[in-house]
């Protein structure tokens, strides 16, 4: 029997303590970085560290004879696409594991099913419900990529079946051709290889610009963007990001200031997307932010063609306000027609940017080895679907996940911005049951705007971005609210507080926000108000909203307890569509409001 790594030591202590990465770091006293390397298996640690690590799990009581066992059990896998050499060796370096490979299924894909442990597919395979009734035993099914469109997820949580994918692991990639395309922006290296092949010198009408002094903006730092600030730092840029959803910590670190979006749109000579897309970043390069831009300013989208409005960008590369763009991705591909092909200030390159040799070898070997541990040892990495629940878990439960959702939005949308740490506190029957998915609901909802982030990801993405996450379990003071959870929010610009419990069984309500009670729904178009409670300002509001046209479905009111002056109040208009920014700078008259901020919500539970 096989002894086992300090790897996979580190990932059991992990999963039998509940201990993110940096809280195993800070015990350790490593970097979160170098705990990241040793469970990847990469670098070998101190000898003080190993030390530190056995007086640790022997403190705490953690066991590994169980996993020992283990180890040595025979294990088939299916390889249904081709995969690289060095992703079947993952495989094949485990005793006794059987591994076929796609090319030797000569029965069919759903014969080899009947006795497998795990499915490897890539994009072309379909595993659909029909295919999963031939695999009574499957236990993961590892996507070597991002997208699972081809995987029914459903079905495999049905079947307690765990889907894992890769994200990130062709983050190198999209990084250095995004580095590529804005050298190739300032130098204009497109014209300059097209007229030579032409027979044309055209060395004066060739002057480019040096990256050295300017200020490159990344917008969204995720893994990509933290690649791309890595690899600007050595052109002697100035780098300065905007996302909500990464610490001050972890920008330090990287290098990179974190500014407002408004300063990000002005200070920016080269401006990178690196967001996924959701309803907030949908056309955030419009014409109202592209004319707040520098003129001259060079556009770099690898992330996602929704990200632009095209009309907008097109109007402000023609009008020379935007000196050039470099886009790898569109709205509509393969992209047919598009008023880009004509200019020759923008340069189009047809979703390329994770199309390496290393990137693709890289997402299998990744895979592989989130497979392997799986089976080993029971971690789980980059899962795409609900870990498995009984079916009573589950309906206990549902409300109070759909309930952390919503009440997480309604903070990413309503309370501060700049996260730094997440508190959450359980109240009541919540204090007895599981709290994973309710814990993981609640950052996801916080998260919204974050890229790839769903219910089970999210502790691993919040921990990616130095963010803190903390649990408690108290009683609850609700009076008839006998289960309720509060949202704390730790940011930058303070802190934001929201209480949350479920009615009837399933209708998720707000009890209160930063210290105000307040019942209203957790659903829909809110309108969230802070204003000084003085006369007229209830009036004021509801006619305002009247001569915009909006309507009012609901209207909830609430106000500082006494003590405090002057008093602050607090309403959440519920309405039938959502607020549009004419809306809210229409509101801007009112003179004792605060501050007023558009919330959407999902309409009804989920």
């Amino acid at each position: 029997m096989s002894e086992l790594t300090f790897a996979e030591k580190l990932l059991i202590a992990r999963k039998q303590l509940g201990l993110y990465q940096y809280q195993m770091a800070e015990r350790l006293g490593v970097h979160p970085n170098s705990l990241t390397k040793y469970e990847r298996g990469e670098g070998k640690p101190h000898a003080a560290v190993v030390r530190m690590f056995d007086l640790f799990c022997e403190q705490q009581g953690v066991r590994f004879d169980e996993y020992e066992g283990e180890k040595g059990k025979a294990m088939k896998i299916v390889l249904a696409e081709k995969v690289s050499p060095a992703t079947l060796a993952v495989f094949a370096a485990e005793p006794g594991w059987e591994v076929k490979t796609h090319d030797q299924l000569t029965d069919g894909l759903p014969a080899a099913l009947a006795e497998a442990d795990a499915l490897v597919v890539r994009s072309a395979v379909q595993v659909d419900d029909a295919l999963l009734e031939h695999a009574p035993r499957l236990r993961v099914i590892g996507r070597a990529g991002v997208g699972v469109d081809n995987i029914d997820a459903e079905s495999a949580t049905r079947r307690g079946i765990v889907v894992m994918n890769t994200p990130g692991a062709n983050a190198v990639a999209v990084a250095e051709l995004t580095i590529g395309l804005m050298l190739a922006l300032a130098r204009k290296l497109p014209v300059a290889n097209s007229t030579m092949h032409a027979g044309k010198w055209e060395k004066k009408n060739l002057q480019g610009a040096e990256l050295r002094g300017k200020t490159l903006g990344i917008l969204g730092l995720g893994r990509v963007g933290l690649e791309v600030a890595k690899r600007a730092r050595g052109f002697g840029l100035e780098i300065i990001g905007s996302d909500p959803f990464v610490s001050a910590a972890v920008a330090r670190e990287n290098g990179i200031s974190l500014v407002s979006l408004d300063e990000f749109f002005a200070k920016s000579d080269y401006l990178t997307l690196h967001v996924g897309l959701t309803p907030q970043t949908a056309g955030v390069i419009n014409a109202k932010t592209l004319a707040t831009m520098k003129k001259g300013v060079r556009i770099i989208n690898c992330a996602r063609g929704e990200l632009v409005d095209d009309a907008a960008l097109v109007a402000a590369l023609k009008s020379g306000h935007v000196a050039g763009a470099a886009l790898d991705v569109f709205t509509h591909e393969p992209l047919k027609e598009s008023p880009y092909f004509n200019m020759d200030n923008v340069i189009l390159t047809p979703h390329i940017a994770g199309s390496t040799g290393e990137a693709q070898e890289a997402v299998g070997v990744q895979i592989a080895m989130q497979v392997r541990e799986y089976l080993k040892l029971g971690v789980v990495q980059n899962a795409v679907n609900l870990p498995s629940l009984t079916h009573e878990e589950y309906v206990q439960l549902a409300p109070y996940i759909d309930l952390a959702g919503r009440l997480g939005a309604f903070l990413a949308q309503a309370g501060k911005s700049g996260i730094e740490a997440i508190h959450l506190i359980y109240g009541g029957a919540l204090t007895e049951v599981k709290t994973e998915l309710i814990r993981n609901a609640a950052i996801a909802g916080l998260l919204q705007g974050s890229e790839n982030v769903n219910r089970i990801n999210a502790a691993a993405i919040a921990q990616e971005r130095g963010i803190r996450v903390h649990e408690q379990k108290q009683e609850s003071h609700r009076g008839g609210a006998a289960s309720v959870l509060t949202i704390e929010l730790h940011a930058a610009a303070g802190t934001s507080r929201a209480t949350g419990t479920v009615i009837h069984g399933e209708q998720p309500r707000l009890l209160e926000f930063d210290g105000i009670d307040i019942e209203t729904p957790l659903e829909g178009n809110l309108l969230v108000c802070r204003n000084l409670d003085v006369p007229g300002v209830i009036g004021k509001l509801g006619t305002i909203l009247g001569q915009q046209g909006v309507n009012i479905a609901n209207f909830a009111l609430g106000r500082e307890r006494a003590g405090a002056r002057p008093v602050k109040a607090l309403a959440v208009v519920q309405v039938d569509e959502p607020v549009s920014e004419t809306v809210i700078a229409a509101l801007g008259a009112i003179e004792a409001l605060l501050e007023a901020k558009p919330v959407t919500l999902p309409n009804g539970a989920h």
